[in-house]
């Protein structure tokens, strides 16, 4: 207190006097004219002259002030206005509002200008991190498991499971070390356990999807069981997949309730999705009532297709037509959430939403609307084919009963569809009337459906062999939908039937334009390249059906065939092996394989195949034939009889069979049983010159006595086979000798049936009876027909037909059917 000095109380005046009083220092709009502030402004430092005028008027004037200093001076600036601080040591206190921050009085006084305080020097450097300390090391090794489990995480997206699972395991020995530092340190309080729950439920998921399902229940036990984690229980729904996956139902169901226990009624979401696990889970144990009242339960709190789905099939497995058309009703109700088609058609004038329109057209948004309606779309036919028969007494009935519950709905597009479907099941039943009275129903509807009734309509006739009214009904497709490949194939199929290969060429041409998926166009001109011998085009067709069609054995076959054309052996050989390999039990694929083989000279690899087919199809002549002509080749006829016997069988009325069976005894040195085979011929074809002519030659140098009787059949044969001759030759007076020859050939008893130039194919010829001068062992050479037959049936040339199988179960002629005509 000894330093602060009162004012004398005489020197007291009036504190308010002069507040009233205007000051001509706030005039601003004479500060253009005030030439001490214009040059203040124009200095560097912003100073201004002091004023020498004294303004009065002010409450205090000049009087002194009394500080806590205990100096007192008068108060008065070069604007007049008073200090707000005392001067200490040379410097004067800033004054308020009048200067900017960092100017004072003590510049004055030579002090530099330093508002940033640079003149103290640089800063200190900052003091350097510590990683040894114990807090320290556990943020490293808690980032190395955070990093451990999004590694595993990611390898489980790129479908490396057994990383992940590496990952997951090594993330697990990094946390429990982990723990055990925190312990050692002093420090297991802070624990961090959403780290140890996030490692132990990684290591469960990568458990469970390795197949690893008991160490998975294990995992998922432990963070069950423990207390100390929040909302544990969801994770019992992960068990019951589990269980559910091991097929142990009863389990499943129990985690499956025990999980919706602990889910509050507000995740409403997550109890119905559980309430639909349980219904699937008694569908699977047969217990369709309890799914039905699980069911029953979700379409009455958050209905959904899936679930309305499942619904039908249950009252479809007990039975239950007037349930069936009440869950039906509810399918078709349910509500799907998604926009209408209309927002994405741009308006014509406006230009800025047309380009916000073309924007969302495809985006992820209108994708996912675009799979749910089309999910749902499935669904609803689905159902409406597996109950049409079933709420009915025929499946008529019931279809039209679906086709109006349609029309009244959302799906009202369907109907149309669902019509195509009866037709399709008239299909199915064989009953093409009703099939076609179904489908010319469409006639007048709209175009895209009248091209597909016209499509499948054209295909109908195609079948029965109307091709006028299936090119008919071609035209009508294309005239309402052009773009549409099922019908220009049909259209070219019509065509190919009446050989126009041009023409049918170029309507291939154009359904493949329009849709460059369309298998059945690319087959068809490839066909039609081969029958017009355009074999490099048609081939090239063939290796494009090919690489989208991998595992086809009709695309095999046809390019073998075409390498057997092009006459390059060896390609048709490599793809007839590729052929096998996807139909290893064809037989006729294996006896064109024999075929080729025999051509280039391997016998052995020819017996192999040839050996093969007889095994899958003992009933092919041809390649009887061959066996029995190689058996012979090689001089073991006993092992001839056999494959001889075997065509017997199969062509009971061809003597020429019964005759080799005799031949081969005969050449086995078994006479007796060649002599009682030739009378059992002679038995049966008594007018058999060439069994006459071996019963004589057996019985004269076997000594018999029935030489004489068989001689004189013999000649009386001889001489009725003369008067025929004659009677030919007299009604041909103009044919040459060859000719007649020939006519005599064709009589002689049909054991000759054309003779062949291929002289070096011993193996694949067989030996005709000899002649009545001939020894035994001389004879005339036959050649077996071994000619390969297509092992896709008779119509393999035939082009396909755009239309689907009528029956997954037919063979490969029925598969020549396209995909596009019938819809899905």
């Amino acid at each position: 207190m000894e330093n602060v000095h009162l004012a004398p109380e005489e020197e007291e005046d009036d504190l308010y006097t002069g507040y009233n009083d205007y000051n001509p220092t706030f005039d601003s709009e004479d500060l253009h004219n005030d030439m001490g502030f214009q040059q203040a402004v124009k200095t560097s430092y912003g100073r201004r002259p002091p004023m020498t005028a004294k303004y009065p008027g002010t409450a205090i004037g000049g009087r002194p002030i009394g500080t806590a200093y205990g100096s007192r001076m008068p108060i008065g600036t070069a604007i007049g206005r008073p200090m707000t601080g005392a001067v200490q040591d040379g410097a004067a206190r800033p004054m308020t509002a009048v200067r900017a921050a960092g100017y004072s009085s003590s510049l004055a006084k030579g002090s530099a200008f330093d508002p940033l305080g640079q003149s103290k020097g640089p800063a200190p450097p900052l003091e350097t991190k510590n990683d040894d300390t114990p807090e320290e090391k556990i943020k490293i090794m808690e980032k190395k498991v955070n990093d451990l489990i999004e590694e595993s995480c990611l390898a489980h997206a790129r479908g490396d499971l057994q990383q992940s699972l590496e990952k997951a395991k090594e993330a697990g020995r990094k946390e429990r070390a982990l723990v055990r530092q925190r312990e050692q340190t002093g420090t297991a309080d802070h624990i961090n356990l959403d780290l140890t729950y996030s490692v132990l439920f990684n290591l469960a998921n990568q458990y469970a999807s390795n197949d690893m399902y008991t160490e998975a229940l294990n995992t998922y036990q432990v963070i069950v069981k423990n207390k100390m984690f929040n909302n544990a229980g969801r994770l019992k729904v992960n068990m019951a997949n589990i269980y559910f996956k091991q097929k142990n139902y009863t389990k499943a169901i129990k985690f499956y309730r025990m999980a919706l226990d602990q889910i509050s009624n507000a995740h409403n979401a997550m109890r119905i999705k559980i309430m639909q696990n349980i219904g699937v889970v008694f569908i699977h144990m047969g217990q369709y009532s309890d799914a039905i009242t699980s069911f029953e339960y979700i379409m009455s709190e958050s209905p959904n297709i899936k679930t309305g789905f499942n619904l039908i099939l249950c009252y479809y497995a007990i039975g239950d037509r007037e349930r069936m058309k009440k869950s039906f009703q509810k399918l078709i109700s349910v509500p799907l959430g998604i926009d209408d088609e209309d927002k994405y058609i741009p308006p014509n004038d406006d230009p800025h939403a047309n380009m916000v329109i073309e924007a969302i057209k495809n985006d992820k948004l209108h994708q996912m609307e675009r799979e749910r309606k089309d999910l749902a779309e499935k669904y609803i036919m689905t159902s409406a084919k597996l109950i049409a028969p079933a709420i009915e007494s025929s499946f008529a009935p019931g279809f039209d009963w679906c086709v109006d519950i349609v029309k009244g709905s959302q799906y009202v597009e369907l109907a149309n569809d669902l019509e195509i479907n009866k037709a399709i099941t008239y299909l199915r039943q064989r009953d093409f009337k009703q099939a076609v009275e179904t489908l010319k129903m469409f006639e007048k509807k709209d175009s895209r459906v009248k091209s597909a009734a016209a499509t499948n309509l054209s295909f109908l006739y195609f079948l029965e062999k109307d091709y006028d009214q299936a090119d008919r009904y071609a035209e009508l497709a294309m005239s309402a939908d052009r773009y549409n490949p099922a019908a220009l194939i049909n259209k070219g199929n019509t065509e190919f039937v009446k050989e126009d290969y041009e023409k049918a060429s170029e309507f291939y041409k154009e359904a493949l334009h329009n849709d460059s998926s369309c298998t059945e166009g690319l087959y068809n001109l490839g066909l039609t390249y081969k029958r017009l011998v355009r074999l490099e085009e048609a081939l090239d067709c063939f290796h494009k059906l090919h690489a989208i069609l991998r595992n086809s054995a009709q695309v095999m076959y046809q390019l073998a065939s075409l390498y057997e054309m092009l006459e390059d052996p060896h390609q048709a050989i490599e793809w007839l092996m590729q052929l096998t390999s996807v139909t290893p039990t064809d037989a006729q694929v294996l006896a064109k394989l024999g075929d080729l083989y025999d051509n280039e000279g391997d016998k052995s690899q020819a017996f192999q195949y040839f050996y093969e087919s007889y095994r899958y199809f003992p009933s092919n002549i041809s390649v009887i034939e061959w066996l029995g002509a190689y058996y012979i080749d090689t001089q073991f006829c006993e092992k001839a009889i056999q494959y001889f016997e075997r065509a017997t069988l199969i062509q009971p009325a061809q003597v020429k069979w019964q005759l080799m069976v005799a031949s081969c005894y005969r050449r086995s040195g078994n006479y007796q049983k060649a002599l009682e085979t030739y009378k059992d011929i002679h038995r049966r074809f008594p007018e058999n010159v060439e069994c006459l002519r071996f019963l004589v030659r057996l019985c004269t140098d076997m000594g018999l006595k029935e030489v004489q009787d068989y001689a004189s059949k013999l000649k009386k044969v001889e001489k009725m086979k003369e008067i025929r001759e004659q009677r030919v030759r007299s009604g041909r007076e103009s044919s040459a000798r060859s000719r007649r020859e020939g006519s005599a050939g064709s009589d002689s008893g049909q054991s000759n049936h054309g003779t062949s130039a291929k002289g070096e194919r011993l193996s694949a010829k067989l030996k005709t009876l000899p002649g009545s001068n001939e020894p035994y062992e001389a004879s005339a050479q036959q050649e077996i027909d071994a000619s390969y037959v297509d092992p896709l049936g008779p119509q393999i040339q035939r082009p396909k037909t755009a239309a689907k199988k009528l029956n997954e179960e037919d063979e490969f002629a029925d598969e020549e059917l396209g995909d596009d005509l019938l819809p899905e």
